[in-house]
């Protein structure tokens, strides 16, 4: 079967931070960069679906990992085009054969605890049992070098603060790097970079996600749903998330800074080498 080219996408750019006058401890004024939250609402074959927060950064690449995340569409193949235009804050799809149901899969919500205003269609929250994680391991010394990349990354948050960082690793050699002012987005703009690649989506077995974010269950959920097994977060993990990162079988690592972490669950796809921890964690241990 011919696979269905790539959609066609715009590139619109805007400033992901602007200036503001704060005051300092001092009492005196200072000139700060704060990040540049924007309102896009995504209209798929001219019916108004969601308004997403973001900073703007791939607004395709969002509208395409939402989509996909929330299994509207099965691959990005099923998009013809996304345009954005941020004159008007929104981005049109087209889809090649339409979403069917739609008003039905789309007419339960679930209100998420994701950064900004996150949300997720029922059907997905209702559907992890069908969710089939390939096999996938990392390394502790895999892991520090992750954790470690992302120290030393350029970034939004250094300049500005307020936004939450996503990464996809291949072993320790970062792929994507996403900022955006929610983690949600974030993944899903890793989602649809996923998508647009070679062609075809590209396997996430031997890949390694990374959020600065907590470990919530649509956070688990869409990397088990981009066939990402391992997880990394430099924050913790709620119940829901652990609950479902334990049903699937992901290896859900939090708490994950300098050569400390937590690995929650899926510790069989972690290849522990506690010698790396250094001779004071060993005796505690």
């Amino acid at each position: 079967m011919t696979a269905s080219p790539l959609p066609t996408l715009t590139h619109a750019q805007v400033p992901l931070t602007c200036a503001i006058s704060a005051v300092n401890q001092y009492g005196e004024p200072q000139q700060v960069a704060i990040p540049a939250e924007r309102a896009l609402t995504l209209y798929v074959d001219r019916r108004e679906l969601v308004t997403l927060m973001t900073l703007g950064a791939r607004p395709e690449l969002l509208v395409l990992g939402y989509l996909y995340n929330q299994r509207l569409i099965g691959s990005v193949g099923d998009v013809e085009s996304v345009t954005v235009d941020w004159d008007v804050g929104a981005a049109a799809v087209k889809t090649r054969h339409g979403i069917a149901d739609i008003e039905a899969r789309t007419a339960t919500r679930v209100v998420t605890t994701g950064c900004g205003q996150g949300s997720v269609f029922g059907e997905l929250m209702g559907d992890i049992d069908n969710v089939v994680l390939p096999p996938g391991r990392v390394t502790q010394a895999q892991l520090y070098s992750i954790v470690n990349s992302i120290r030393l990354q350029d970034s939004t948050y250094k300049s500005a603060g307020s936004v939450h960082a996503c990464a996809l690793f291949q072993g320790e050699r970062m792929l994507v790097f996403v900022e955006d002012v929610g983690r949600h987005n974030a993944i899903d703009t890793i989602a649809g970079w996923m998508g647009m690649q070679a062609g075809q989506s590209i396997a996430g077995g031997d890949k390694v996600f990374y959020t600065t974010g907590r470990l919530t269950s649509e956070m688990v959920i869409k990397s088990a749903q981009m066939g990402v097994p391992v997880v990394v977060s430099r924050s913790g993990i709620t119940q829901m998330g652990h609950a479902v990162a334990q049903r699937i079988g992901l290896c859900a690592i939090g708490r994950a800074t300098n050569r400390h972490f937590l690995c929650y669950s899926g510790a069989d796809r972690l290849l522990l080498q506690p010698e790396l921890a250094g001779a004071k964690l060993r005796a505690v241990a």
